[in-house]
């Protein structure tokens, strides 16, 4: 039985207090009281800290027009100037200038307050956002002016990050960064208010990951999350869920990075579409490394359709695709558009150079290697260059260096970059740059060495699931001719159950097989060839991870209401592009497709040699459509 509260408005303001904010939501939502300003106020902030973005702004309106009704001209006015904010990180422009021009002329005409020093805030974001760092550095200077006077913690906390933010994109790294773990420090003091502190939080941490310095924007990054844990923040932190995803990628822990990216994309789509893009390119970025490239296509087109351009990432996706020329045009515009911003271009260098020298352009990959080095050289930290962007240096160069047949010089910056990425505990960097090494090793008569390079390298890119990459590698050891095992799955009377559950009930359950499947295929270090609406497609290294990975499909969905059909088989196929053809993919497919609601079939032969703790049952001949000769199968007994 629900308790009954004698002052829901009174209860759900000591709620807020506390951080509670569903609890202070559902009481001021409740309340049968009408509510004044403040409290209209306080109930829109609880909405946004409980993921009713939308609903926020509703009520930020209201409490707008409540304030002027009360007379309240003043709060009013810094209500309006709140709503600009609400509306910038939306990227709806028109309504910002409104909100901003209202809360403007309101505050003309009253003393000097906080509120003129949030308005210059809005003012300094607005600035940066459209690239003028040096206006934005007036605005947010003026603003601390106006916090120091009030002695206002947040405006001063606010007003800091953002000249450290102004003066990073300056070029200015020691003072900014200084500044940054400055108003950093006051959110992890617990001084300020929870918008002020997200907002520290992530603006440190942008401008920390955009210049390289990878263990700052760990650390901070660290620090955020804990700080949300506890505040029980949730909405605008899905920008720290970013941050967060971002660490784990470069850390090589892919599936905890994308299961991250996903979730801040989902709280925040309607809301801010800035934070939301950034999701979608992380998302891509995870897909295209595991060679899942029909979804990082999917994630790299949502980017860009929420205003983020989709690169490099997108540019080495068509790369990898063998579209070269694509890829080539794709970066010379982006590298166009980035003249103004160093931080952007320096990030997308690395991948011009990798274009460059599959089209065998070395000059092109040179002159862009040396203006890598200038600006690796240009954002160093107390006289370190960051490892992100010296890292990405010290590779590009021993990838020119191969590419020049210097092998020497290879080895050499190989070496250093390996030493980089070691340091900053980066897997994927790491395996890229012992590649590269084999390479020069090889070259220069040290077979036993390439050897060794390449098989470290073979088992990270597989533990990652970087399937693309491990099949390079095993093609310089010679493993070129090494077969796959193929899973085919299906849902069992999908079309009757379209029409049982309806369209969107449909869609949530489909959503729920995509991730359950796709977890126990990528957790088996299995590669999603193709994804067929209600089936996947999949290849992995041997038959005991395939085998592994479809009992576990099986026992994710148990009890799920759908039931799926898998048929597996090894054998070799074709490799073209990111997709494969021929009669071991074609024999999997048709054993799939005898089996029936929750089996397993496989072809004998894939399991000779194979240790498995499961028995076979149902064994068989099968006559398959387009075979001359049948194919001994057999059903897993998985339960």
């Amino acid at each position: 039985m629900a308790q009954v509260v004698d002052d829901p408005i009174a209860a759900a303001r000591e709620a807020a207090g506390r951080r509670a904010w569903q609890e202070a939501y559902e009481l001021l939502a409740s309340s049968d009281a009408p509510l004044a300003a403040a409290d209209l106020e306080l109930l829109a902030d609880a909405a946004f800290w409980s993921v009713r973005l939308d609903e926020a702004l509703g009520l930020r309106e209201r409490a707008y027009k409540a304030y002027l009704d009360e007379g309240n001209t003043l709060r009013a006015g810094g209500i309006a100037v709140r709503l600009a904010l609400d509306y910038l990180g939306k990227w709806n422009f028109p309504v910002f200038n409104g909100w901003f021009a209202k809360g403007e002329r309101i505050l003309a005409d009253q003393p000097e307050a906080v509120e003129h020093g949030q308005a210059e805030l809005v003012r300094a974001l607005y600035a940066t956002w459209t690239g003028k760092a040096d206006e934005a550095l007036a605005h947010a200077e003026q603003a601390y002016e106006l916090g120091r006077r009030f002695a206002n913690a947040d405006l001063q906390a606010l007003s800091i990050v953002l000249q450290g933010s102004c003066l990073v994109q300056l070029g200015q790294l020691d003072r900014g960064l200084a500044l940054l773990d400055e108003a950093s420090t006051s959110a992890l003091t617990g001084e300020l208010d929870p918008f002020s502190s997200t907002f520290v939080y992530c603006v440190t941490i942008t401008s920390s990951q955009g210049i390289g310095d990878f263990e700052r924007a760990r650390q901070w990054t660290e620090a955020a999350n804990r700080w949300c844990d506890v505040e029980n923040t949730h909405g605008f932190p899905g920008a720290c869920r970013i941050h967060r995803s971002e660490i784990l990628w470069l850390g090589g822990q892919w599936e905890d990075a994308e299961r991250e990216a996903t979730n801040a994309c989902a709280e925040l789509e309607s809301y801010n579409p800035v934070t939301t893009a950034a999701g979608y390119y992380q998302i891509g970025e995870i897909h295209r490394r595991r060679g899942d490239f029909a979804k990082a296509e999917e994630a790299y087109q949502k980017c860009f359709e929420l205003g983020r351009d989709p690169q490099p990432g997108q540019a080495l996706l068509r790369l990898a695709q063998g579209k070269v020329d694509a890829a080539a045009a794709a970066l010379r515009r982006s590298l166009g558009d980035d003249a103004k911003d160093p931080i952007a271009r320096a990030r997308r260098l690395p991948a011009q150079i990798e274009v460059s020298l599959a089209v065998g352009d070395v000059e092109a990959a040179r002159v862009a290697s040396a203006e890598l080095e200038e600006y690796t050289d240009r954002f160093r930290v107390n006289g370190e260059r960051t490892p992100l962007l010296d890292g990405a240096l010290q590779l590009s160069l021993a990838r020119i260096g191969a590419a020049e047949g210097d092998w020497e010089a290879s080895e050499a910056a190989a070496r250093r970059a390996l030493g980089i990425w070691t340091r900053v505990a980066a897997p994927y960097e790491k395996a890229e740059s012992r590649l590269i090494l084999g390479m020069a090793y090889e070259h220069l008569g040290d077979t036993d060495g390439a050897r060794a390079e390449y098989e470290v390298a073979k088992r990270t890119f597989q533990e990652l699931g970087a399937v693309l990459d491990a099949e390079r590698t095993m093609e310089l050891l010679g493993e070129e001719g090494a077969t796959r095992t193929f899973l085919f799955t299906d849902i069992v009377g999908s079309t009757a159950q379209l029409l049982e559950l309806g369209e969107e009930r449909w869609k949530e359950m489909l959503d729920r097989h995509d991730e359950l499947l796709s977890a126990a295929i990528r957790d088996r270090r299995g590669s999603v060839i193709k994804h067929t609406g209600d089936g996947f497609f999949a290849a992995f290294p041997g038959p005991a991870e395939a085998v592994e990975a479809a009992v576990r499909v099986q026992q994710a969905i148990a009890d799920e209401p759908f039931k799926v059909r898998i048929g597996l088989h090894s054998g070799e196929a074709l490799k073209r592009g990111s997709d494969y053809t021929g009669r071991g993919v074609n024999v999997a497919a048709r054993i799939g497709a005898l089996a029936t609601a929750g089996e397993i079939l496989v072809s004998t032969d894939t399991l000779d040699g194979v240790e498995t703790p499961y028995g076979l049952s149902s064994q068989r001949s099968a006559e398959l459509k387009g075979f001359d000769e049948p194919v001994p199968i057999a059903a897993l007994c998985w339960n």
